[in-house]
């Protein structure tokens, strides 16, 4: 894992957008990631209604989302606001 990109262990259910945004750190910059809740449901295999559910199943798979943003960081792979948007 590269050193230079840290993730807070934080993370907040947007019912909005339908995703959960957790924050990265690079180079001190503040790098705000998105997972949507279609991606966790597919990993999960089920329907995720609940933000309990919903934040849990992120906790789940917390190790590869910090990876997948990671390499999205890497290659600036960043949306039109300057984020980070997996699923």
């Amino acid at each position: 894992m590269n050193q230079d990109i840290l993730f807070a262990d934080i993370q907040l259910w947007d019912s909005n957008r339908q995703a959960v945004n957790f924050p990265a750190q690079q180079a001190g910059a503040l790098i705000t990631c998105w997972v949507s809740l279609d991606w966790l449901q597919k990993k999960a295999d089920k329907p995720l209604t609940e933000e309990a559910d919903i934040l849990s199943a992120f906790s789940v798979y917390r190790f590869d989302l910090e990876e997948l943003a990671e390499e999205m960081i890497e290659n600036e792979d960043f949306n039109q606001d300057g984020d980070i948007e997996i699923g």
